[in-house]
């Protein structure tokens, strides 16, 4: 990453920065503009809820949103893997133009520092999102907004220039790194908040839970549950918020990611002993990924999507007692396909949907995502929608639901060759108001897998290590038929769209094979 254009592109949003318009600060009317709360689970497919096909997990609370607002069935994830299916979400790019295109480790090599009997590593995180490009938080603060973030964070690493207090956030409790997330009982959280008086983003230990081992069988005394206590904290950030003064609560929850480990409570016993006439499913453990063993995976995953659930719950719950759920724009999503890590086995809850792949690939299954919005002032109850839409499109949403006009001219940056900006609201499609664009093309490539993804209309491009697949969904939604020798015509259409896109990256990390 080249400093002079972060050092520009700071200097440049500064300069351009309008004063906020917060009602606190005005002494008018108070601010009526809508509220968002925007919920991205980990790793869930799109057959993971009763509202998407679900038929042995059970998830009322978000059957129930999808009930109360728009379900989209055409919905894409930005990536098929955590970091940069975020990245594009917060920075509006698709992963061929934004910088952070996998899941790079800091991590990696650094002396470790103890926690009781635990050793653990002294730097946490992933490649950080360019400081030189605004990101959601930042233009949402700067327009008033309240920002407020719990779970993980995956843009940036301790001490990098792309920390939660550097990116426009208020309140920050959860994971800077993704990698530590694989615990749900782990040494420590990070946290910033304002309110505390907080100068940067800390480690905040858990003081019971390094009293255990990090892994094997003394791990189950761990009793800090980390899912519970990023949930805790985002609600009682919620619990503050007051009508009048508009908020964007990004609450990146880490359900149901492995390792396949929480509380037996009523939750768990639910779902306990269910599955054991057809064989429960057991996983050894692997120390090295933290995921630790379990002899009851069908049962520590299905009751991990119905404590999400129960979460979901208690959020809308939350929303109606402070009396802002009317105004409020609340979004249901997942940032991938389903996993199969950590033991967790998705054909036998056919949680694919009847989709094709999995978590890192750009077949449906890995990209794909349920996708439910529920807006009581705007949306009727009870709408589908089959447009197609992709993560990055949510910049420029959230733009228009905050009515931020003409976002692109305002936070691009003069200093950079390309500054990109690649979504397309779908505000109208939302709400019926307006004309609703269409993107020419949605784009994908996932370095790890030697992966790209091309969708035009019903036409699907795959390409693996430069291999090109061409499908079409309209007939064939699991992707089983090539018709790449039929159509060599449309295969070079989607190809040229590939070329056109991928810019080639900055870091060389997250190359991968381009087809000629």
């Amino acid at each position: 990453m080249d400093t002079r254009l972060i050092m520009a592109g700071l200097g440049a949003l500064a300069a351009a920065a309008p004063a906020p318009i917060a009602a606190s600060q005005t002494n008018s009317a108070p601010d009526t503009r809508p509220n968002i709360l925007y919920i991205m689970c980990d790793d869930m497919g799109y057959g993971d809820l009763g509202c998407y096909g679900q038929q042995i997990i059970s998830t009322p609370n978000i059957d129930s949103l999808a009930r109360q607002g728009m379900l989209f069935t055409q919905a894409y994830a930005g990536s098929p893997v955590s970091a940069p299916s975020r990245a594009t979400f917060m920075t509006g790019q698709h992963s061929g133009h934004t910088l952070v295109r996998g899941n790079k480790e800091y991590w990696r090599g650094v002396p470790m520092v103890s926690y009781g009997a635990n050793m653990d590593f002294s730097r946490v995180g992933q490649e950080a999102y360019d400081t030189a490009h605004v990101i959601i938080p930042e233009i949402m603060k700067d327009n008033g907004y309240a920002t407020g973030m719990f779970g993980k964070w995956a843009g940036g690493y301790e001490g990098s220039p792309s920390t939660p207090d550097k990116r426009g956030i208020d309140e920050y409790y959860g994971y800077l790194c993704q990698f530590q997330a694989h615990l749900y009982y782990p040494n420590f959280l990070n946290r910033y908040s304002r309110s505390l008086g907080d100068t940067a983003t800390v480690r905040v230990t858990l003081d019971r839970n390094i009293l255990h081992p990090m892994y094997g069988p003394g791990y189950a005394e761990r009793d800090q549950y980390s899912a519970d206590l990023i949930h805790e904290k985002a609600l009682e950030w919620l619990d503050a918020r007051k009508e009048g003064e508009p908020f964007i609560g990004i609450f990146t929850y880490t359900l149901p990611h492995a390792e396949l480990r929480q509380p037996e409570d009523s939750i768990y016993r639910h779902y306990a002993g269910r599955f054991e006439a057809e064989g429960e499913h057991s996983y050894g453990g692997s120390e090295g990924s933290r995921y630790n063993p379990t002899d009851h995976a069908h049962t520590q995953f299905a009751a991990m999507i119905t404590r999400l659930d129960t979460q979901v719950g208690e959020i809308m719950a939350k929303l109606d007692e402070k009396g802002l759920a009317d105004n409020t724009v609340l979004i249901f999503t997942s940032d991938n396909g389903p996993h199969e890590e950590g033991g967790a086995d998705p054909a036998y809850f056919n949680r694919d949907g009847l989709l094709k792949g999995l978590k890192r690939s750009t077949h449906e299954g890995g990209i794909r995502v349920p996708f439910i919005v529920r807006w009581p002032a705007k949306i009727a109850p009870g709408q589908r929608s089959d447009k197609m839409l992709a993560f990055y499109d949510l910049m420029p949403t959230f733009c228009d639901i905050a009515g931020i006009e003409n976002y692109e001219e305002r936070y691009r940056n003069p200093s950079l060759e390309h500054d990109w900006f690649d979504g397309i609201s779908f505000y109208p499609t939302l709400t019926g108001e307006g004309e609703q664009k269409e993107h020419d093309a949605l784009f994908w490539e996932f370095h790890e897998t030697n992966m790209l993804g091309v969708r035009q209309g019903d036409w699907k491009l795959v390409v693996q290590n430069g291999k090109c697949r061409l499908y079409n969904l309209a007939t064939d939604i699991h992707e089983d038929h090539d018709l790449a020798a039929e159509y060599p015509a449309k295969v070079e259409e989607l190809k040229a769209i590939i070329k056109r896109e991928h810019v080639d990256p900055e870091i060389d990390f997250f190359n991968l094979t381009i087809p000629d």
